[in-house]
């Protein structure tokens, strides 16, 4: 991936995350494992931990302590109604850029 399309991303990966969740709760390496099978493999397991942190502590997730098979519990992250909100924004805004872009693709003002 170009840099400019990781820069892209990056602007781009809370709203995509919040979107997997909404399908059913994961932990963090699930997650990251389903965004390689969407096509996302360049994203490092490091970077997805660091956003599930920052989307917990703004209230997004909610997370529950879940016994593993190999080691200590898993962290699993379910979307909440908050983050429900904030994924429909995250919508809203992609819509109204996706729009936008097309028109000036088209040579349209």
């Amino acid at each position: 991936m170009g840099k400019q399309a990781t820069e892209m991303l990056k602007g781009t990966l809370e709203g995509i995350v919040l979107a997997l969740l909404t399908g059913r709760p994961a932990y963090g390496y699930e997650i990251t494992a389903r965004l390689r099978e969407q096509g996302f493999s360049d994203i490092a397991e490091g970077t997805v931990y660091a956003l599930l942190i920052r989307i917990e502590q703004r209230g997004l997730v909610d997370v529950a302590k879940v016994p593993s098979e190999k080691g200590p519990p898993r962290k699993v992250y379910s979307l909440n109604a908050q983050g429900r909100a904030q994924l429909d924004e995250f919508w809203r805004t992609w819509s109204f850029l996706a729009e936008r872009l097309a028109q000036l693709r088209e040579g349209g003002s």
